[in-house]
Formats: structure tokens, C-alpha cells, sequence
């Protein structure tokens, strides 16, 4: 497994950028600093879409991978020695429940694709005018239906 970050690649769509925004960028101690391998990282955003929506569901996706696999380490205490690994993963999951609450607010309100969005409303003032009522108006009749045979 190889752990590696390379900050200049943090605006193209991957690991680098994914490692940033979650904060798993010290990778110089390898799977002891490091959440997730290069490769987990690869796998799990392979096929994903560009747009917000499905860089946010992975993201999410990868956290649930992150929180299984820190759930498994305990606080130990040694004599005078600490180990408080469970304090870890609650940072981890703090980042996971404002992300999901993120992801639900998105995904309830409906929103149109951007190329719909640029066209003319379908529906807009004065669609169906009645030309006949405009013009039997200017010859003063008030009724333009009443005399429909002339």
C-alpha cells in the first residue's frame, strides 16, 4: 500500500483533493498517520461524476469507510502511557455528520440540470392574447363574440 499527497494536484478531481478536503494529508507515517491508502482513496472515487452532488457522496461514502475502520481502536492506558485512538475517530465523525446533514439538505430540493435552466420559460405574459377580443375592441364593439357570422 503507498500513502502519498501532493498539494499542487488539489484542484483536479482524485485522491490529492479528496485528502485535502478531508485532512488526511500527513502520509510521511503511512497507514499510522494516514486514514485511508492511495489505493482505497482510487477505488472508492473511481466512476464518480463530476458535480457537487457526486463529489459529496463520495466523500460521505469514504468517511463511512474511514469511521469502520477507526472503530476498531480503543483508548489504552499503560501505566503513565496514554493511547486515546477513540479521540480520533471522533473528529472523523463530527466531519461525517455535518457532510450527511449537507448531503440531505441537497438532496430534498429538487433543482433543474444547467442546460434547462438557460432556456426561455415555457409559459410567459401574454402567451394566448385573443386577437379577435384586441381587434373588435378598437372598433369600439364591447361583445367582439356577439355577431360572430359577420
Amino acid at each position: 500500500m503507498t500513502f502519498s499527497y501532493d498539494p499542487t494536484q488539489i484542484r483536479k478531481y482524485g485522491k490529492d483533493q479528496m485528502r485535502f478536503e478531508l485532512g488526511d494529508t500527513s502520509v510521511e507515517g503511512g497507514a499510522t498517520t494516514c486514514a485511508l491508502s492511495d489505493e482505497e482513496y482510487t477505488a472508492m472515487l473511481e466512476g464518480i461524476a463530476h458535480g457537487k452532488r457526486a463529489w459529496l457522496g463520495a466523500k460521505l461514502n469514504i468517511l463511512e469507510a474511514i469511521l469502520l475502520k477507526l472503530s476498531y481502536q480503543v483508548n489504552t492506558k499503560i501505566d503513565v502511557l496514554t493511547y486515546g485512538l477513540g479521540d480520533r475517530a471522533e473528529h472523523w465523525k463530527a466531519l461525517y455528520e455535518m457532510l450527511r446533514k449537507e448531503w440531505l439538505a441537497n438532496s430534498c430540493v429538487p433543482s433543474m440540470a444547467d442546460s434547462a435552466a438557460r432556456k426561455h420559460p415555457y409559459f410567459h405574459t401574454d402567451m394566448m392574447p385573443n386577437r379577435r377580443a384586441q381587434l373588435a375592441g378598437q372598433k369600439g364593439n364591447a361583445f367582439p363574440f356577439h355577431n360572430m357570422g359577420d
